[in-house]
């Protein structure tokens, strides 16, 4: 068991290591430079990952009276992570404009990508299944709640507070929302997609994540990953440790128990959403910092997940 345990996490946290590592790469043979990134970062932001996004909403499907408690769970649990979280930013991190990317990174988690790659390998269609709404819901909060956290922290930090109007401006023309929205309004419809546009879509889609790990991979900086502030390593624990299982045991109080709980874990505790780099950058932010938690949380994920698979499965919990 603890074998199968490995490999599975192994099977989907190492493509995002080895990516990340090639963005390493082609930056150090200069195939890749911060000019690149920038433009790039803007193609997967602007148009890759909504497209991802609307389309993964548009065309699963699923019972929502059956997803509906676990989509519920999972948008309350998101929102006091988040809250949390930004009591904690006021303790742990001293510069102001680094406070957003610190909660962000600590709760944005790669639901909608590597949850449901690990919801799908743990437990096949029912995983999936249970999962589909979870998505919905979540990434919805990840992306409205993001704007907010990074909207308050670079603005406080130069210096002035953000307006109601400038963050509710921010939530209605982000990119990633609007992907999401536009989904959910097109499954509504129950109108069938022509296949062209839909294989268009498709091949769009696919170079979402991988173009977004590449040029994380491409903005790392070693040295400044654990410099005096630990800002990257503060806010990797909370996303691949303490989120996960404060997420997990309240599922249980709750009553979650098997494949139910099995996805609650598994969504939660997968690493920091590549999107957090794009959002950062896209919005000024320090996404070196960005990148830095994005590569520490998806090695970090992948002790936790296979730890913490072993453990609920050795308590016969899933």
């Amino acid at each position: 068991m603890m074998w199968q345990t490995w490999s599975f996490a192994l099977g989907v946290t190492v493509p995002n290591l080895l990516l990340l590592v090639l963005g390493i790469f082609l930056k150090r043979v200069n195939i890749m430079d911060d000019h690149f990134c920038d433009k790039a970062s803007r193609v997967v932001f602007n148009v890759a990952l909504p497209c991802l996004l609307f389309f993964s909403v548009s065309t699963h499907n699923s019972e929502a009276g059956h997803n509906l408690p676990l989509a519920v769970y999972g948008g309350l649990a998101t929102l006091v992570s988040f809250l949390l979280l930004e009591l904690a930013a006021l303790k742990l991190v001293k510069d102001p404009r680094e406070r957003g990317i610190f909660v962000q990174g600590a709760f944005r988690a790669n639901t909608g990508i590597a949850g449901l790659a690990y919801a799908s390998l743990a437990f096949g269609k029912e995983g999936v299944a249970l999962g589909s709404m979870y998505i919905a819901v979540t990434v919805i909060l990840f992306n409205v709640l993001s704007v907010i956290t990074l909207s308050r922290s670079l603005q406080t930090g130069a210096g002035k507070g953000p307006s109601l109007a400038s963050i509710l401006r921010g939530i209605v023309t982000n990119p990633l929302i609007i992907g999401l929205v536009l989904g959910l309004l097109f499954k509504q419809t129950h109108w069938t997609m022509p296949d062209a546009i839909y294989s268009t879509g498709e091949f769009i889609s696919g170079m979402a994540l991988p173009l977004a790990m590449l040029c994380a991979g491409a903005s790392l900086d070693w040295r400044a990953m654990f410099r005096s502030s630990n800002v990257a390593a503060f806010s990797s624990i909370a996303r691949v440790l303490v989120v996960p299982g404060l997420m997990t045991l309240g599922a249980a109080l709750f009553g979650f128990t098997g494949a139910a709980l099995g996805v609650i874990f598994l969504f939660s505790c997968t690493p920091t959403a590549a999107g957090s780099y794009v959002m950062t950058r896209a919005m000024g932010g320090n996404a070196t910092l960005a990148a830095n938690i994005i590569a520490l949380t998806t090695l970090g994920s992948f002790f936790t997940t296979a730890l913490g698979l072993a453990l609920l499965r050795s308590l016969n919990l899933v």
